[in-house]
C-alpha cells in the first residue's frame, strides 16, 4: 500500500476539521483504511486524529502517528474533554512536543510540530501493542481487552451445541468462536467484526479451518442461508449509548438467516430488544442469565 502524504485518524465532528481527499484514513474502525502500524517513519507531512478516550490507546495512536510525521510535519490531535481532551497536551509534551491547545465544542484541540526528537514513543507502541492476555491474543482498545466480557460469559452458558454453518457478528477476539467450534457439527463459521484490530486477534486465536474471517460493519455483510448467529451485540457508537445499533445487529441477524434457523444472543437487561425480536422472528425465548444480562433464542 501506498504511503499517504496526509492523515486521518478517527471521525472529528466536522465543525473541527473537515476531511480532504488527500487525507487517508487509518483508523482501525475503518473497513478497508491503511493501518498506523504500517506507515514508514517519518514520511507524513500533516496529521488530523481523533484520539481515543483509552490511555493506553491514545498514546499507542499519537505514538505512532509521531513516528510517522516527518521532522517539522502539522499535527492536530483532538479528544472530548471528558475522553482525554483534558490529558491530551500532557501527554504530547511528554512525548517532546510543544504543544498550543484551543477548544471548541468541548473539545480539546492540540496543535504541534513533530520535533526531530521525540521522547518514549517506543515505549507507548511496545504498551499499546497486541499481546496475549488471558491465553487470548488482544490489544487495547478492543472491546473487553483484557478480560472475558461477562455477557459473553453468560451467553456461553446458555448456548446449546450448534450444528452446520453460522456466523459470529461482532465476533470480538473470538471468545464466542471457540465455544460454537467445540462442536464437530458446525461445518463453517464466519468472523465479522468493523475493529480490524480484533479481527487480527481472532485470526491467531482461532485456527480452525471451517472458520474464515471479515473485517466489515456486520450490520450490512452479505450474509444469507445460515443455520446460525451468535452475538453479543455493541451498544456504544461514537463513545455514546444507542439502543439503534444493537437493532441493526439482530435485523442483520435475521437477514442471514435461513428459514428455522437461530439467533442466539445477550444483551444488557436494560436494552429494550423484545419489541425487534418478536415482529421479526417466529418465536423468542428468553434463557435466565443472571446478573445484569439475558440471552434470547430468537427462532426464524
Amino acid at each position: 500500500m501506498t504511503t499517504p502524504s496526509k492523515l486521518l485518524y478517527g471521525f472529528p465532528p466536522y465543525e473541527l476539521h473537515q476531511p480532504s481527499r488527500d487525507e487517508a484514513q487509518t483508523s482501525p474502525l475503518a473497513p478497508g483504511s491503511q493501518a498506523l502500524e504500517t506507515l514508514e517513519p517519518a514520511s507524513l507531512d500533516q496529521a488530523a486524529v481523533l484520539a481515543p478516550p483509552g490511555v493506553v490507546e491514545r498514546r499507542y495512536t499519537l505514538a505512532l502517528v509521531l513516528r510517522a510525521l516527518k521532522p517539522g510535519a502539522e499535527l492536530t490531535a483532538m479528544a472530548p474533554k471528558d475522553r482525554g481532551g483534558s490529558r491530551l497536551r500532557k501527554e504530547l509534551e511528554a512525548f517532546g512536543c510543544q504543544v498550543e491547545e484551543s477548544a471548541k465544542r468541548h473539545h480539546r484541540i492540540c496543535h504541534v510540530e513533530r520535533p526531530a526528537d521525540l521522547i518514549g514513543i517506543d515505549q507507548a507502541i511496545a504498551e499499546g501493542s497486541p499481546r496475549v492476555s488471558g491465553g487470548l491474543w488482544s490489544q487495547p482498545g478492543v472491546f473487553s481487552w483484557d478480560r472475558v466480557d461477562p455477557g459473553t460469559t453468560a451467553l456461553m452458558k446458555a448456548m446449546p451445541a450448534f450444528s452446520g454453518a453460522g456466523a459470529d457478528l461482532g465476533c470480538g477476539v473470538g471468545v464466542l468462536a471457540h465455544a460454537v467450534l467445540t462442536s464437530p457439527a458446525v461445518t463453517r463459521l464466519r468472523l465479522i467484526d468493523i475493529d480490524r484490530r480484533a479481527v487480527d486477534c481472532a485470526r491467531r486465536n482461532v485456527d480452525d479451518p471451517r472458520a474464515d474471517f471479515a473485517w466489515a460493519d456486520a450490520t450490512n455483510a452479505p450474509l444469507e442461508g445460515l443455520d446460525f448467529v451468535v452475538m453479543n451485540p455493541p451498544f456504544h457508537e461514537a463513545g455514546w449509548e444507542t439502543k439503534a445499533l444493537g437493532q441493526r445487529f439482530i435485523q442483520a441477524a435475521h437477514q442471514a438467516l435461513r428459514k428455522g434457523g437461530s439467533l442466539w444472543m445477550v444483551a444488557n437487561l436494560h436494552l429494550p430488544y423484545e419489541g425487534v425480536l418478536e415482529p421479526l422472528f417466529a418465536r423468542v425465548q428468553r434463557h435466565e442469565a443472571g446478573g445484569a444480562y439475558k440471552v434470547f433464542e430468537a427462532r426464524k
